[in-house]
């Protein structure tokens, strides 16, 4: 089946259906990611509700369209081409902290700060590093975010996840999620609805301070505006930054976009810039870093309806 095809059998399921989704088309994704550019969607839905997601799994398994998951698009950077597909947020449903005893809960559409410090707050240490990622629980789990000399697959317990295939629910535990180096082993298509981490006992007044501590180091290091924060991850035994760096390439601008003179591993949107001048940038700046350091830099963020590579 064609993506035309998968996109009104996708159209037509849902009118037919019982439950009553809103279903946007045309929406555009820009906005809803950290750099604020980009193309729009064919269809998107909001999933209020756990029955929700069951429904757009249920038409995703019918119709064979591309999903895409979108969380706060603080990672994910979409053509002006637009995505292809169905693109779906997580609603409130999703957005929850739950701790018991030294175990934390968060919902998938949970922002990583604010599971960071309700955990600090209840006096549970391991997680205050989170305060500095702007993604959600479920997109961290997906990447296997870090930052601050910790990472997700640091105490993350298990996650519950929803594949899109085929509707199927099921908990991994995350011995089964292969938690590398921004890596982990979940396709497209398994939405994490809920991850339980296991943190130790610790002060409430030493976490909170360690976290003012990372969100002062932040505003210092790391430039503000558009941006979707490391844009290559670091090769072994080495700085993406840095080999951008000493390429050349801080302060380098293609059209709308620009390397940051702060971190050169952060490139900025400029207001009214366009998704396809920063991938224009990426190109370039792992081009010069392959010719000065003879290293391939790997793409850290998302890149979605691009249909040529880096």
């Amino acid at each position: 089946m064609s993506s035309t095809d998968a996109i009104a059998c996708a159209r037509d399921a849902f009118a037919r259906s019982s439950r009553s989704l809103t279903v946007e088309t045309d929406r555009a994704l820009g906005p809803m990611t950290t750099y604020r550019v980009g193309g729009a969607s064919d269809l998107f839905v909001t999933c209020a509700t756990a029955a929700d997601l069951d429904e757009v799994a249920r038409v995703v398994a019918l119709s064979g369209i591309d999903a895409l998951v979108i969380g706060n698009g603080s990672n994910l950077l979409v053509s002006e081409r637009g995505f292809r597909g169905i693109a779906i947020a997580l609603g409130e449903a999703f957005e929850f902290v739950v701790i018991v005893a030294n175990e934390l809960r968060a919902g998938g559409a949970t922002r990583l700060p604010v599971a960071a410090r309700r955990s600090a707050a209840a006096g549970l240490a391991g997680f205050e590093w989170a305060v500095g990622v702007p993604g959600t629980v479920g997109g961290a789990v997906r990447m296997n975010a870090g930052g601050h000399g910790s990472d997700i697959a640091t105490t993350l317990l298990s996650a519950d996840i929803v594949d899109l295939r085929n509707g199927t629910h099921v908990t991994r535990p995350s011995t089964k999620l292969d938690l590398r180096y921004r890596h982990s082993n979940l396709a497209s298509t398994d939405v994490v609805v809920e991850a339980r981490f296991a943190l130790a006992r610790g002060d409430s007044i030493r976490s909170e301070a360690e976290i003012a501590e990372i969100v002062r180091w932040r505003r210092e290091n790391q430039p503000g505006g558009q941006n979707a924060g490391s844009v290559f991850t670091n090769p072994a035994g080495d700085s993406a930054g840095r080999l951008i760096d000493s390429a050349g390439c801080k302060g380098l601008r293609i059209g709308g976009a620009h390397v940051s003179n702060k971190h050169a591993n952060f490139f900025i949107a400029d207001e009214g810039g366009s998704a396809d001048d920063v991938f224009a940038l990426m190109r370039e700046v792992r081009r010069r870093v392959r010719d000065v350091h003879g290293v391939e830099l790997t793409a850290e963020t998302k890149l979605v309806g691009f249909p040529e590579g880096l």
